[in-house]
């Protein structure tokens, strides 16, 4: 998916994908990664999620990467924040108390740049790509994290029926991304109300990804 599809998506305001509220399947499973308040939580290709607000107001630190600047700068209006706004190699930094977002390519974050990270929310990266470009994404996913736990939303559909993002992702395509680094656990899958787009029935599934050892 080329950047200029989502630089195009945002312009013109077509993010269906973003809801005004805290995904409610996250927020009935994050104390699932057992998180002492103060943990750093990155979610990767973030927009402008409500999930910030919810973690922010519990007590959580954050971290995100994103490719559009509009939806950061909506971000931080709506979180009622002023960005410290930097340059860090490729990205553009914005920063307030507790919070960082890395605007620009993720495949320019590098662990430098990240710092420590207690946990991933994964819910509209890996579903937001095409099928050729999610194994490098996870592997370096898991390269600049650690590979740390990781709460993970995937979507199963006849993909013929629709066109992604979000794409199909179904439980043999996670566990040959992640099941070398983590053990995999469906916590939660339900249908889609309406189905994808309208078009075609869809489940939804919450994995917990945690330490392989």
């Amino acid at each position: 998916m080329e950047a200029s599809f989502w630089h195009a998506r945002w312009e013109r305001g077509e993010i269906g994908f973003h809801t005004g509220e805290a995904n409610p399947l996250f927020t009935a499973h994050f104390e699932k990664l057992n998180l002492p308040a103060g943990s750093r939580v990155f979610l990767p290709l973030c927009g402008k999620t409500r999930d910030f607000a919810w973690l922010l107001a519990s007590g959580y630190r954050v971290a995100g990467a994103e490719l559009s600047e509009l939806a950061i700068n909506a971000l931080f209006q709506e979180l009622g924040l002023e960005p410290e706004i930097s340059s860090i190699g490729e990205l553009t930094r914005y920063s307030a108390k507790h919070i960082d977002i890395f605007v620009g390519d993720i495949f320019h974050v590098s662990a430098e740049h990240l710092g420590p990270v207690h946990a991933i929310y994964d819910r509209a990266a890996l579903v937001a790509l095409p099928a050729g470009i999610r194994t490098r994404y996870t592997s370096h996913l898991m390269a600049i994290t650690e590979a740390a736990p990781q709460l993970l939303i995937t979507y199963e559909y006849d993909q013929q029926l629709a066109d992604g993002p979000p794409f199909a992702v179904n439980a043999s395509e996670v566990q040959q991304h992640y099941g070398a680094a983590y053990q995999l656990q469906p916590v939660e899958s339900k249908n889609v109300a309406g189905g994808l787009k309208g078009k075609t029935a869809s489940s939804e599934t919450v994995w917990l990804l945690h330490d392989n050892k």
